[in-house]
């Protein structure tokens, strides 16, 4: 008597069991599983190979798809405080420095705790992957800056920023608000 000799394996796609015959000699059309009678395909080696090759890649894209997901899905909630964090800014930027004094102990700890708070959102921030982009003095990058306004400035190379009207942030190093700042121009 001559045996077959082939690998089978079970899959089941759409709702219908399969059986998938490798290199198969005579595979039968169906067989009897317990009692149900299911189908059967014929794959060869090759056919096979790619199909483990595609499943492999959609298991890598889909584990890349996961992984983006942790890191920018705070996105949206990072946007939202980058205005806090811009109040905060400008409610330091606004108290007058000379105001700061012992015999105002009021205005000096009110100014005290805006700046404690603006340190520390900036610290949770950076522990989040989120950072500052404040670039004066730097080339200027489209991808990270926005320039409103060109303008000759002595003493300064064109194309650098001489200005920051608001500060950037990148989240994990993709940019998530470009800086909005002034650009040197040639004169």
């Amino acid at each position: 008597t001559h045996t077959h000799t082939h690998t089978r394996t079970h899959t089941q796609h759409s709702g219908y069991n399969y059986f998938l015959y490798i290199n198969p000699s005579n595979p039968p059309a169906t067989e009897f599983v317990g009692r149900r009678k299911v189908k059967l395909r014929v794959w060869d080696e090759e056919k096979y190979k790619r199909a483990l090759a595609d499943t492999e890649n959609l298991r890598q894209r889909s584990q890349k798809l996961v992984e983006e997901a942790k890191l920018y899905g705070i996105q949206a909630f990072c946007k939202d405080l980058l205005e806090v964090a811009d109040i905060l800014e400008k409610a330091t930027q606004c108290v007058p420095k000379e105001e700061i004094k012992d015999d105002n102990p009021h205005l000096k700890n009110l100014y005290e705790g805006l700046v404690m708070t603006e340190v520390q959102i900036q610290k949770v921030f950076t522990k989040h992957g989120l950072l500052k982009l404040n670039p004066v003095g730097a080339k200027f990058n489209p991808y990270e800056h926005e320039a409103l306004f060109h303008t000759p400035v002595e003493g300064k190379e064109p194309g650098t920023v001489a200005l920051v009207n608001k500060v950037g942030y990148k989240l994990h190093g993709r940019t998530l608000r470009p800086a909005l700042v002034g650009v040197v121009k040639e004169a």
